[in-house]
Formats: structure tokens, C-alpha cells, sequence
């Protein structure tokens, strides 16, 4: 199993996209001790969304794909309806 999520820091609000092989909770956990350059910078982090496939190279398609062009718009419009439905 393959994992693609969103991280959002609670420092600045920024949300960190990645893909992972290990359960998005325990990969959410390193990001928190600081083994990521980028992420050590803007930690703590939550889980605020996540993907599973079955292929790896298919999760790393799709973190490509949030991060670039139109997959960013996806991704905002992704953050914006869990936002609306943590309003409920």
C-alpha cells in the first residue's frame, strides 16, 4: 500500500503534500520529530487528508500532480470542503 496526504502545519497554516509507503499517522509523527528538511522548519503537524493506492508509482503521480498546475487547484478545493465539513 502506497499514501499520498496533506499535512498541514499548525505553525504557519502551510499544507505539506507527500506520499509514503507507512501508514500517514506514523509518517505524520516523523515529520513532528524534524527527519524532513522542509518540514522540520514549519512542524507541528496534523493529518488533515489522505489517499490510498495500491501501486506506489501511482502514488507518486498523484502527489506530483497536487503539486503542480491544476492539481493545486484540486487540492485547495480538497482543504476547503474538509473545512467546510469540520464546520458541521
Amino acid at each position: 500500500m502506497s499514501f499520498v496526504y496533506f499535512a498541514q502545519s499548525l505553525k504557519n497554516q502551510k499544507v505539506y503534500v507527500g506520499s509514503t509507503e507507512k501508514n500517514p499517522d506514523k509518517r505524520i509523527k516523523e515529520h513532528n520529530k524534524g527527519v524532513n528538511k522542509f518540514t522540520k522548519e514549519n512542524r507541528p503537524y496534523k493529518l488533515i487528508y489522505y489517499e490510498k493506492y495500491l501501486c506506489h508509482k501511482d502514488a507518486l503521480n498523484r502527489e506530483k500532480f497536487y503539486k503542480t498546475g491544476f492539481g493545486k487547484y484540486i487540492k485547495k478545493a480538497i482543504i476547503e470542503t474538509l473545512k467546510t465539513f469540520k464546520g458541521r
